[in-house]
């Protein structure tokens, strides 16, 4: 049973879940961590609503990446885990260490616990916030030499990501006694939204679908989470990907209208609330001043955020489906679900 049961961390995650989608396609068995067994019927329902019923084949631990109980347990006879749980401190007032520390030392934990349990590698689900924030305008794309500039203007989200994704680096050269690490980096994650509980990048579209009033200029990648999945499980199993980072985005990026002329282009009449309007950014600063989920895009307003995939494409064999491809399954599975309303009426 060891060779086929793998760990995913985080099993309430929108990434989590369409890995767990993956691996159960794969004939794998999975465990998944949650910080309270309540959430297991949320998490089996979102599974079916992917295709999947994980029945016996799905098991659930409970662990916490903020204490050791439970971890040894969660890891204990599995090949691999795919860490994707990061914690997300409430209020929007949140201190940065409040961001910093628990991610940092839960990377750290869930790795110990890994090298301690036998486990041969460890997939990381960083992000593209560990890459590309921070720096000067530049004309090339980002790629996975990049490190997010902490001196920079950068959040208290990316600057979490990217210090526990370097510390899960540090721990690997220091400790890690052969345990193999890769880190999956996604760019803005789309794609089927399997209940209420999705990411923010879904909560893009789903605004625009509702109407919001304009576009900010912001630049953002774009991936399907299918295939961030897929990329996921690639770097898994492949051995190219020991010790390796992996940019995950589909295509280059894109400007926020951009992604709303998609959707009024291939969604039609149910689209027709979404607006082609750019807001200047004198708008956008002063909602900020009210706002602060608004107060932390302002440093990316105008500014390009282009990446490349070319490694994971040339030495895993990935070949993500198109950024409007993903921009359209997300607004189907929002309609699906019925969590944007239908086209408006005159």
């Amino acid at each position: 049973m060891k060779e086929s049961t793998v760990l995913v961390t985080g099993g309430t995650g929108f990434i989590a879940q369409h890995c767990m989608l993956a691996l159960l396609g794969q004939n794998y068995h999975v465990r998944t961590t949650v910080r309270s067994l309540d959430r297991e019927p949320e998490v089996r329902r979102h599974l079916k609503q992917g295709g999947i019923d994980a029945g016996d084949r799905l098991s659930f631990f409970v662990a916490d990446l903020t204490a050791d109980r439970g971890w040894a347990q969660a890891v204990e006879g599995c090949s691999y885990v795919l860490h994707g749980a990061s914690p997300t401190p409430s209020g929007n007032y949140a201190t940065e260490d409040a961001w910093i520390r628990p991610a940092v030392d839960g990377n750290v934990r869930v790795l110990r616990a890994a090298r301690d349990g036998g486990v041969s590698r460890v997939v990381l689900t960083s992000a593209f916030g560990a890459v590309g924030m921070g720096h000067p305008p530049r004309d090339r794309p980002f790629d996975e030499t990049d490190w997010s500039q902490l001196d920079g203007r950068i959040a208290p989200y990316q600057k979490s990501k990217t210090l526990s994704e370097r510390a899960a680096w540090e721990f690997i050269a220091r400790e890690g006694q052969g345990l193999e690490l890769s880190a999956i980096n996604p760019v803005a994650v789309l794609g089927p939204a399997l209940g209420a509980d999705y990411s923010h990048s879904i909560g893009l579209i789903r605004r625009l679908m509702d109407g919001q009033p304009g576009c900010p200029k912001i630049n953002s990648g774009f991936v399907d989470v299918r295939d961030v999945a897929d990329l996921h499980l690639r770097a898994m199993t492949d051995p190219a990907a020991k010790n390796e980072r992996f940019l995950a985005i589909a295509g280059e990026s894109m400007w926020m209208i951009d992604v709303a002329r998609v959707l009024r282009q291939r969604m039609g009449d149910v689209a027709n609330k979404v607006t082609t309007r750019v807001l200047p950014h004198w708008i956008v600063r002063l909602a900020a001043l009210k706002d602060p989920s608004i107060k932390a895009i302002v440093p990316m307003l105008g500014v390009p955020m282009n990446a490349s995939s070319e490694k994971a494409r040339r030495l895993l064999g990935w070949s993500p489906r198109s950024r409007e491809d993903a921009i359209v399954a997300t607004a189907q599975s929002l309609l699906k679900l019925g969590l944007v309303a239908g086209p408006a009426t005159s």
